[in-house]
Formats: structure tokens, C-alpha cells, sequence
């Protein structure tokens, strides 16, 4: 049995299979994904997704699904599953499933009489699916039936039946190629053999997706197909269907696959699982290397490609890719500010964190560079113009005040990380002086004045020395009380909010902080007591009113639990670094335990990956996206802490 492989008792159980779903990217953010049966059950499942930068630049299902039926004596067995009204699944091809694993690449092994199927499925990074079918055994003569549904539409969208539909086919070498609308670019479908293609196009109505029921958004979709291949096959013999937005030689198919395979490396243990996964959310697009911020729903977020860039890159051997996002973010800053989500002229600037997180992910570059003085070499005039945005103020009423501390917050905006907003309301209003921006804020000037120093940058040192002393104290003064032993979340001039939240471990944990060894001590122990789970930290202590322990619902519901109880494994790592800089080797055994017990979610919700997202109650069902890029980068970094610290 393989690291991860599931057997046909629980591959059969719909309760089971439909939980766990399996998601492979390409370098250029295309990707497919569904359950370990196949059965799609989000707008967000697909076999071939991928960017039209022509339509709008996001991801498009082109091809939501390719059934298979295996012919034998007129007899047909369709593998396919989909999910109809009324609770009907039909066909029910996951009875056939009798192995999932993934070694390299996944495989599925597919029994129905004295037919041996193994199908395995590889996208490739030049946006290419191919699915390679080997019969193992057979009895008599046996034929091939690929059947392919298709969507043609945004992922965030669903296909209706229409009388717009281009039903027309091109022939092409061992396929055929065509598109659903003219907009489109054409999609080719060909087999490593040659094949006969029967053209008789049809919608099926109705295929229901049960996560988006469960979310409270449309569920229901129409689906294409515009006809079959048919390919005979004889036992030992494999054949490969492929997928893309180009022609492939049938000749060199196989070749392909093959070559495909041998860059793959094996996911054979928790480690691998997890740099495998890190990988998939590093995209390289039109010149540009980014971060997609979680999959199967959102694209680049500026705020967590800097929290996560140091764990995806830098702690999964490839410093490459951390300095190719560096610049590409670097060169779209705007008045002090990095887009939030979208570019250019559609930047969404309203992330006041963002711009104090590239701080970070400098700091954690600097480590890997022989000298850290490159730093301000390169990138010390986008810090400057930080520092000075920030100090002079700059959108959103981001501004260092005459205390040294950084105000922010306009009405109906959400301006910091806890972000979901109801009905043009912020659900965690932090309109003030937030804990983690003003830690954030005094490390980033600090690290400036590190390398300013190193580098002779005098007039900078003089403008800036002055401040960060002016800061701590007025931090302290504002955010710590002694005789709860914790730090406020956010303070005006006239209040502070004492509810326990997780943000204060920032002022713990990075590399310079205002807080004395006791001060952290207290503080993480509060967190520990009251926010920390199995999966993550919660966002709010249960003791508060306003506490939301699962997170379920439409999006309304959902969003008022996002930052109000719910479970973020992403926080893990500051709160680690901070035990372990309190507490030293002593803090290990903990450590250890946080890191290596996301190792069981190997097999659950987004397999191979982490989500985004857990319950505050127990058992901690894992929730939103199945992969998200601050999850999995965190809890590798965890790991290459303990590294450090266990010697």
C-alpha cells in the first residue's frame, strides 16, 4: 500500500469519498480536481481547468469530467458518477473502484468481471491532462468508451443548456478539437491510438454539486457532450487520452506521459506530501511568478503571498522562486501599498498588512543570502517608500500617529487580515491600532535600520532612529495589561479590546519585538488555554458571546464565523516560533506534537494538502478552500524550526 491509498470499502461509501477530494495544479495556475471517486460535487471540480487570458484571465472548466465505460459482449459498464436531483447518483461507477493511491502521480484501479483496470492521471505544466488507461486483465475482447462532459464557463459560474452552443467538430489526428462558444480558444481531445469518434451532441441537465448546496449558492449545472471515442484495447496494452489547448502528435503521447512522470517526485511520506503541495501554489504567468492563495477558489492575495512565500519557498528548498515573487510583487506596489487581490488598474489596495508582511518575507530571504546587505541593495527603495507611505499616511487613513503607533480603518472597510464583511459591515471591526500591525510595523523599521547600518545608509538612519523607541513604549502603554497578563487585540485613544484573540502572538515572535521574555510567556500561555486546537488557533476564546464554533452555512453565516471562532492552522507557526524563542528546547515536545499532527489530514479534505480552515468546536472539521498555500507554508516552516531547535 502506498503513503496514501484508499481501499474499495471506503472508496464505495458515498459519506466517505465524496469528503475527500484530490487537486493537481500546473505552473500556470491550470489545474483539475474532484473526489477520489470522480464525482464532482463543487463549480471548482474539474479534469482540465485552466486561465483564459483572452476571456478574463481566470480559470475556466473547459472539460468537467470524461466518463469511461468499458465495452465487452455489447455490454457496456460505465465507471462515470455524477450526482442528480433527488439524491439519484448515476451512473454509480465508484462500485467498480477498488484502489486509490497516489505514489507518484494518482492511479485508480477499476474491477468489473474479468476486466483489470488501472487508469493514472498527470497534468503537465505546459496545461496538458492526460489520463493513461492499462488493462491488467481481460477475458475477451474489450473496447474503450471516453465520454467527456464539458462547461466551457468561469469557475466561479455554471453552464445552463443553451441554443448558443457551437455543435460542430473539427476532425483532428486520433481526435477531434472544438469549442462551445467562439470566444473560446479550441479544446483538443486525441488518444494514443487511432480511435472512432461518434458525434451525437447532447446536454445532460441537472448535475448537482453538494458542496455548493451546502454553501448556499446555485448547484445546479448543465453539461455538453458532444459525442464518444471508442478504442479497442487488448490486455497489457495502455492507451492515453489527452487534453489541451494545442495539438499533440499521437506519436509522441506516451513519450510524453512518460517524460511527464519521471519529473514527478514521490509523495511517500509527510514531508514530501507537504512540498509537493507547497509547489502547486507557486504560479509563473505572462513573466510573472505568484502565489495563488488557495485552491480550488482564490487567486493571488498580497497579504498571503507574503505570509506565505518564506514556508512554500525558502523552506522547501527553492530560494529561486522566493526572490521571483519578491520582484514581481516588488514592481506593483502603489503609494506604500501592495494590491490585496487583482492588478493594475483593478488592484484592490485595502490590505494594511500586506506591505509590513514583505518586510517578514525580506527578513526570512536575508537568511539565505551570503550577505544581507543585497537586501537593501535591491529592495531598500520599495521599503523606504513603505515606511515613508506609512509615516506620512497613505490610503484607507493608514497613518504613524505623533505616539509611533500605526492607525487604520475607514468605516465598512476591513483593513487587516480578519476581513469578512456583512452587509457592508465589518464582522471583527479593528478600525485603530491593531496588535499585529504595530508589531509588524516596529519590526519592519527595525530590520531597515539593520541593513541601513550595514550599508552606510545615513541620512536614513537619522531620519528614523528616533522612532522606533517611541513606538515601544507607546505599544506597551497601549496594548499590554498586566493583571490579565495578555495584549489587547485593537485600541483607539479611549478604549482597548481585551477579547482573546490570536493576533498578539505576532508581538512575540518575530524577528525584533517590543515584549519582554515574561510579557510572551504570559501572553502565549493565554492563547494556549483558550484559542489553541489540534488544527490551529481559534480567531476568538469560546468564553466570548460573540464566539462561532462551527463554520457552516451560506455565506452570510459563514463569513460571521470566519474570524469569530473559527480555526486557522496558518497562525501555528508564529505561535511555535514564539514557544520556542520563550522557552527554547523545552518547547519542542509541543512543537512537534502541533506540527506533526496535520499529518492524519494527508488523507482528508484536500488530499496531500491542508485547508484553509478548521471548526473552533470538535472534532475540528476541516473547512473552506481544500488547499491553502498559509497553511501548508506555515506548518513547513514549523518543521524546519524544530530542525533548528532539536540539535
Amino acid at each position: 500500500m502506498g503513503y496514501i491509498s484508499f481501499d474499495k470499502n471506503q472508496l464505495v461509501n458515498l459519506e466517505y469519498s465524496l469528503k475527500r477530494e484530490l487537486i493537481r495544479t500546473s505552473r500556470s495556475g491550470a489545474y483539475a480536481s474532484s473526489t477520489i471517486i470522480n464525482c464532482n460535487t463543487r463549480k471548482y471540480h474539474g479534469l482540465f481547468i485552466c486561465p483564459m487570458e483572452d476571456i478574463d484571465g481566470d480559470n475556466h472548466v473547459l472539460i468537467s469530467s470524461l466518463d469511461l465505460s468499458v465495452v465487452q459482449h455489447d455490454e457496456v459498464f460505465h465507471f462515470g458518477v455524477h450526482k442528480y436531483p433527488d439524491g439519484v447518483y448515476y451512473p454509480k461507477g465508484h462500485k467498480y473502484l477498488r484502489d486509490f493511491q497516489i505514489e507518484t502521480i494518482p492511479y485508480f484501479i477499476y474491477r468489473v468481471g474479468g476486466v483489470l483496470l488501472k487508469m493514472e492521471r498527470i497534468l503537465s505544466d505546459d496545461d496538458r491532462i492526460m489520463l493513461k488507461y492499462t488493462l491488467l486483465e481481460a477475458h475477451s475482447d474489450t473496447k474503450l468508451r471516453f465520454q467527456p462532459f464539458l462547461a466551457f464557463r468561469n469557475v466561479h459560474k455554471l453552464s445552463k443548456a443553451n441554443f448558443f452552443v457551437n455543435t460542430k467538430y473539427i476532425p483532428v489526428e486520433n481526435g477531434i478539437k472544438l469549442r462551445m462558444y467562439d470566444s473560446y480558444k479550441y479544446l483538443y481531445m486525441q488518444l494514443s491510438k487511432k480511435c472512432e469518434y461518434v458525434h451525437v451532441p447532447d446536454w445532460y441537465y441537472n448535475n448537482e454539486y453538494i458542496e455548493e448546496q451546502e454553501r448556499g449558492y446555485d448547484y445546479r449545472e448543465d453539461l455538453y457532450v458532444p459525442g464518444y471515442f471508442e478504442v479497442p484495447i487488448k490486455k497489457g496494452e495502455s492507451v492515453i487520452f489527452t487534453a489541451a489547448l494545442n495539438e499533440m502528435s499521437p506519436a509522441s503521447i506516451s513519450r510524453k506521459f512518460n517524460t511527464e512522470l519521471a519529473k514527478r517526485s514521490p509523495r511517500n511520506n509527510y514531508e514530501e506530501c507537504l512540498r509537493s503541495a507547497a509547489q502547486q501554489f507557486i504560479c509563473k504567468r505572462n513573466g510573472k511568478t505568484e502565489i495563488v492563495a488557495g485552491y480550488p477558489w482564490f487567486g493571488r492575495w498580497g497579504r498571503d503571498t507574503f505570509i506565505s512565500l518564506p514556508g512554500l519557498t525558502l523552506h522547501a528548498g527553492n530560494a529561486k522562486a522566493c526572490r521571483e515573487v519578491l520582484d514581481t510583487m516588488s514592481s506593483e506596489m502603489k503609494n506604500g501599498l501592495f494590491p490585496n487581490i487583482g492588478a493594475g488598474d483593478d488592484a484592490a489596495l485595502n490590505s494594511v498588512d500586506a506591505p509590513l508582511w514583505y518586510f517578514w518575507a525580506l527578513q526570512e530571504y536575508s537568511n539565505v543570502l551570503p550577505d544581507r546587505r543585497q537586501i537593501w541593495q535591491i529592495y531598500g527603495k520599495k521599503m523606504k517608500a513603505v515606511l515613508d507611505a506609512y509615516r506620512n499616511g497613505t490610503s484607507f487613513n493608514i497613518k504613524m500617529h505623533d505616539n509611533g503607533l500605526v492607525w487604520q480603518g475607514t468605516q465598512g472597510k476591513a483593513l487587516t487580515w480578519m476581513d469578512a464583511v456583512v452587509n457592508g459591515r465589518p464582522v471583527t471591526p479593528r478600525m485603530g491600532f491593531a496588535v499585529e500591525i504595530n508589531a509588524l510595523w516596529y519590526n519592519a523599521i527595525m530590520f531597515s535600520l539593520e541593513l541601513a547600518s550595514a550599508c552606510g545608509d545615513a541620512e536614513f538612519i537619522e531620519r528614523w532612529k528616533d522612532i522606533p523607541e517611541r513606538t515601544k513604549n507607546s505599544f506597551l502603554q497601549t496594548f499590554w495589561n498586566a493583571d490579565l497578563g495578555y495584549f489587547a487585540d485593537v485600541a483607539t485613544y479611549e478604549t482597548a479590546d481585551f477579547s482573546v484573540r490570536p493576533n498578539q502572538i505576532f508581538a512575540c515572535s518575530l524577528p525584533y519585538t517590543m515584549v519582554t521574555t515574561d510579557m510572551a510567556a504570559s501572553a502565549l500561555e493565554k492563547v494556549k488555554s483558550m484559542l489553541l486546537t489540534p488544527k490551529g488557533l481559534r480567531t476568538l476564546s469560546p468564553d466570548s458571546l460573540e464566539y462561532k464554533g462551527v463554520y457552516f452555512g451560506n455565506q452570510e453565516q459563514r463569513d460571521s464565523a470566519y474570524h469569530q471562532g473559527t480555526v486557522w492552522p496558518w497562525l501555528l507557526g508564529h505561535f511555535c516560533e514564539g514557544l520556542l524563542r520563550v522557552y527554547d528546547k523545552q518547547a519542542l515536545p509541543l512543537v512537534k506534537k502541533i506540527a506533526y499532527g496535520f499529518e492524519e489530514d494527508m488523507t482528508i479534505a484536500g488530499i496531500g494538502s491542508i485547508s484553509e480552515i478548521y471548526d473552533g468546536d470538535p472534532p475540528y472539521n476541516p473547512r473552506g478552500a481544500i488547499a491553502q498555500a498559509w497553511s501548508v507554508a506555515e506548518v513547513l516552516r514549523i518543521l524546519s524550526l524544530i530542525k533548528k531547535y532539536d540539535k
